[in-house]
């Protein structure tokens, strides 16, 4: 045990679940499981075979953390993005408008008052959790999201839930901003610079880099006569647009998250009718899932080895109430009077899910400044992504599987009696 070859088991083991990646979605597809609670278990399992002694010689840094988890969630935006079909407009995207602009806001508040009064953190501290765990995450909410390119539509529930995650993990982002800068310095000051050089600058710099990079690129792609990019057929294209979008945002001190998924989204209105679009989406998925899974292996071995240990009992009940209230409660307010129905708006709510993006703001904010009882506050958010992965992951197959059906039943009568309308649940 002494002599343990520490890279080579890890290597065998990131082997086999690459493997994995590939077939147990398949495997998984009718069960209340998914590939990030396997991926959660098998790190557990690896750190309960093995000493902890052993692992601890080979942590994973927060510097590590951060770069990898950043990487993750580019390509996982790059993908929601090019699954999206629906053209931007305020009308048919009201319902993501709603849950960014009421819903987002609201989570961050709220889960910043419980930090600050429950847990009797600063509000610096307080803020940056609550900014880590208000986003849904794009990379684990893959069994909600839309249907890949030039599939059947995938309904409501499916879009918002894709729209709204590809775009929040950027608006959380100035949050977290925020939070450093609470560390740093006190007054009023520095509202008036985070409002203008975080909020304002940051996202409407994303947004026009991110529209502007995706019409160069589905021009390049898609209108050049003689060219015909496209046939290429190369899905490594949407990583070199990914990269060269979120690059070029953070050169500008704008908001790279946003840019990525605003470019993917442009991208993709360019030629609706590409199949290169499904290439370039089955690409960043494959890149994603890999990436995931090591990541999530890692943060399965950090449970086995203690990463959870700082947590006390009020500690708990307040991630139990982040993950199961707050989320919903604050989206369900968002969505009152909304034109979708009643259960589509708690489907919507209910799937908060929360993953690779926490491990990224995180990481990005305690790489930078010190935060007060910063262990505690990791294990507390870690302890949600954990319960998120569990909870999310059991649901998400039934609950899309029930959605799904209904859809198919309220088109298959509407084909019957076309006079008859009758309004999809999703």
């Amino acid at each position: 045990m002494h002599n343990l070859d520490v890279p080579s088991v890890l290597a065998i083991a990131g082997g086999f679940l690459i493997i994995l990646t590939a077939w147990l979605p398949l495997v998984l597809r009718k069960l209340p499981l998914s590939l990030p609670i396997v991926a959660v278990a098998g790190g557990y399992g690896l750190a309960l075979l093995f000493p902890p002694s052993t692992w601890r010689s080979h942590n994973f840094d927060l510097g590590n953390l951060e770069h990898v988890s950043e990487i993750i969630i580019i390509v996982a935006l790059m993908g929601a993005g090019l699954r999206i079909e629906r053209p931007f407009s305020w009308r048919k995207w009201q319902t993501v408008w709603r849950l960014l602009a009421i819903a987002m806001p609201l989570t961050i508040g709220m889960i910043t008052i419980v930090g600050h009064v429950m847990l009797a953190l600063p509000l610096s501290t307080a803020l940056l959790l609550g900014a880590a765990l208000a986003p849904t995450d794009p990379v684990l909410a893959a069994d909600v999201q839309e249907n890949p390119p030039n599939e059947p539509d995938g309904g409501e529930v499916r879009f918002h839930l894709t729209a709204e995650a590809g775009l929040n993990d950027g608006l959380a982002f100035p949050f977290v901003l925020l939070a450093i800068d609470l560390v740093f310095r006190q007054g009023t000051s520095v509202w008036w610079t985070w409002l203008l050089d975080d909020v304002l600058w940051g996202l409407l710099c994303g947004a026009a880099v991110g529209f502007v990079s995706g019409r160069l690129f589905g021009w390049l792609t898609f209108k050049i006569p003689r060219l015909k990019l496209s046939r290429t057929g190369d899905g490594l294209v949407a990583l070199g647009v990914a990269s060269i979008c979120y690059g070029a945002a953070q050169l500008l001190h704008g908001n790279g998250f946003i840019a990525v998924f605003i470019s993917a989204v442009t991208l993709r209105s360019t030629d609706r009718t590409s199949d290169f679009h499904g290439a370039m989406a089955e690409f960043s998925e494959q890149v994603e899932r890999i990436l995931m899974v090591a990541v999530l292996i890692i943060f399965g071995m950090g449970i086995g080895t203690g990463l959870l240990q700082p947590l006390t009992g009020i500690d708990i009940m307040a991630a139990i109430i982040i993950l199961l209230l707050l989320r919903t409660a604050a989206a369900g307010i968002s969505l009152i009077g909304d034109r979708i129905p009643v259960a589509a708006r708690w489907i919507i709510a209910f799937f908060g899910i929360r993953g690779l993006g926490t491990f990224y703001y995180l990481a990005f904010a305690m790489n930078r400044a010190q935060f007060h009882d910063a262990p505690r506050i990791a294990a507390v958010a870690c302890l949600v992504v954990l319960m998120s992965v569990i909870l999310h992951g059991a649901a998400s197959t039934p609950l899309m599987d029930w959605v799904d059906r209904r859809r198919e039943m309220a088109h298959n009568r509407k084909e019957a009696s076309p006079e008859t309308k009758i309004q999809d649940l999703a």
